[in-house]
């Protein structure tokens, strides 16, 4: 944990230097990307909100998407991840979307990924999108990791502007 908030300390403090903000979209990582943004001090002057979207439903209740957006998109996917970054992003109004979605294990997930694997993605004034594959089935340690992977995306991404 102690390197999660090591980089969002740092994030914390280029989105205050920018004025910018940010919400969050995650699945298998489990609120801790948003955990690790929020233990900094002075984290709501950047973090406007998020969610876990954890299952169909928390997605149709907490971003109002729903099965006929998803048609062609399958979850824990490259274009899954965009799709959480660009709506959490839109919903929150946010300068920046960052979203996560996989499958932390012990065991793949219903999708044929095994488990760690996620995608993580980014949306704001520059957009990425990458995929992760830990080859490790230890889900604390793959939380872990996608979290860090996702604050590294952001990190990148803020250190372009």
């Amino acid at each position: 944990m102690k390197n999660l908030i090591n980089l969002s300390t740092k994030i914390g403090a280029i989105l205050k230097n920018n004025g910018d903000t940010v919400s969050v979209a995650e699945t298998s990582a489990g609120g801790l990307l948003s955990a690790s943004l929020l233990a900094v001090p002075g984290a709501s002057a950047y973090f406007l909100g998020g969610g876990v979207i954890y299952t169909q439903e928390s997605r149709r209740i907490l971003l109002n998407l729903h099965d006929t957006e998803m048609v062609g998109i399958r979850s824990s996917s490259e274009p899954y991840a965009k799709l959480l970054a660009d709506t959490i992003q839109n919903k929150f109004g946010s300068n920046w979307g960052i979203s996560e979605t996989g499958a932390a294990g012990p065991t793949g997930n219903r999708y044929g990924d095994n488990a760690g694997h996620t995608c993580i993605a980014v949306s704001g004034r520059f957009n990425e999108v990458i995929t992760l594959e830990t080859e490790s089935n230890e889900r604390e340690k793959n939380m872990e990791a996608f979290a860090l992977e996702a604050l590294k995306l952001f990190e990148k991404c803020l250190n372009k502007t």
